[in-house]
């Protein structure tokens, strides 16, 4: 029995859906999960990329944080749909 998706990356996965209903033939396969990973992956990596651990005063630091927490939270949904649960 597969895991439930949690509720943020079954979000994603219904986004996806919606849109691409009418080209799927294999709907909730393993290779469209990867796929949105990927998607996430590049996302995350265009809008909020991997920083440097120094390099500003506290408030840069703060705000550097906020970003890569927000990064984390996109790369751990890629990494589940990924993960396949089929």
């Amino acid at each position: 029995m597969t895991k439930p998706l949690s509720p943020a990356a079954q979000a994603v996965l219904d986004a996806y859906h919606q849109e691409a209903i009418d080209y799927i033939e294999e709907w909730g396969s393993f290779r469209h999960k990867r796929g949105m990973a990927a998607a996430l992956q590049a996302a995350a990596d265009q809008v909020l990329p991997e920083e440097p651990l120094h390099g500003g005063d506290q408030r840069w630091m703060w705000e550097r944080d906020a970003r890569q927490a927000c990064r984390k939270k996109f790369l751990a949904i890629a990494a589940e749909l990924e993960g396949g649960n089929d």
